[in-house]
């Protein structure tokens, strides 16, 4: 860290003496190059930025971001699956290693549920910025009179819990259920019982994992998911003068959304916490979310 700001101030130093020269001199291509060096420092220290904001304890870990779709049955559960879609996108621009540890296809289309194990420098820290709900306005694709519909879907993120922190997880607390994957994960994976449920009783927290062909793998990533759950459960509760993230929760419908996705009658992605709009949705839903990540990052707290 010491190092990128000894090369911001190295650079800076080098700017200053190319611009003293260049006014000298009259000499417009340089003065033109220092132009073009300060478009390339500020964009530098902009990313600096960014890291200095995210300083939380849990902001360097990697994420697991669950979606669950609203009412509204195909409609919301194929929201879902954009969601996911732009998600895994994002995660492959910035380099990230993203995994599907559990995935609940829907009846006709779209999906259940779904959780994402996202690793990666900091990938906490920025996806934390997408916990709430989703909107979605559009000319429905499943609809024969093509009416526009209002989907809603819920994104949460969770710190990935290393296993040297310690999360005490009695057997005894835990009722473990197996039972035979759905959808399609091929005659193999039907085969057999190697889906699992866990539910830790204490708290009633329930996570599930069907992803594997394995048993023994299922159980150990969901014991993984549960570990990240019952670890924020904890921190929250720790946090008695703070909203807890669980009772920020507000039901997936209209009017709790932090951002929604406009398809029809015109296009717009606007995030309701900074009021950030961008008007290429194919672009967001490709993964471009950077901005809306940043924005919130970059807005004081008591805005």
């Amino acid at each position: 860290m010491i190092e990128r700001w000894q090369e911001v101030k190295g650079k800076l130093e080098e700017l200053s003496l190319l611009l003293q020269l260049a006014e000298e001199e009259k000499d417009e291509p340089t003065a033109k190059e220092v132009e073009e060096g300060l478009k390339g420092l500020e964009d530098l220290i902009g990313k600096m930025e960014i890291e200095f904001l995210l300083g939380g304890e849990d902001d360097p870990r990697d994420a697991l971001l669950t979606i669950h779709p609203g009412a509204g049955g195909t409609e919301s559960q194929d929201w879902a699956q954009m969601l996911m879609r732009m998600y895994l996108r994002w995660a492959e621009k910035r380099g990230y290693q993203a995994s599907i540890l559990d995935l609940q296809p829907g009846d006709e289309a779209g999906i259940k549920s779904v959780t994402i194990e996202t690793k990666g420098e900091y990938a906490y820290g920025y996806l934390k910025a997408e916990s709430g709900v989703h909107r979605l306005v559009r000319i429905s694709p499943f609809d024969a009179n093509r009416r526009r519909h209002t989907s809603f879907a819920s994104v949460w993120v969770y710190p990935e819990v290393e296993d040297s922190i310690e999360i005490k997880i009695e057997d005894s607390d835990l009722k473990i259920d197996t039972f035979r994957a759905s959808g399609a994960g091929g005659q193999h994976v039907n085969k057999t019982s190697s889906a699992v449920r866990i539910t830790h009783l204490p708290t009633g927290i329930v996570v599930q994992c069907q992803s594997e062909r394995s048993q023994h793998r299922n159980r150990d990533n969901a014991l993984k998911v549960l570990r990240a759950r019952l670890y924020r459960h904890y921190q929250e509760k720790e946090e008695a003068k703070r909203s807890s993230r669980e009772s920020q929760k507000k039901k997936i419908e209209w009017g709790s959304q932090i951002r929604s996705y406009v398809f029809h009658p015109y296009s717009m992605v606007k995030d309701h916490r900074t009021g950030l709009e961008k008007g290429n949705v194919q672009a967001v839903m490709d993964g471009d979310i950077d901005g809306f990540i940043e924005a919130w990052l970059r807005k004081p707290p008591s805005a």
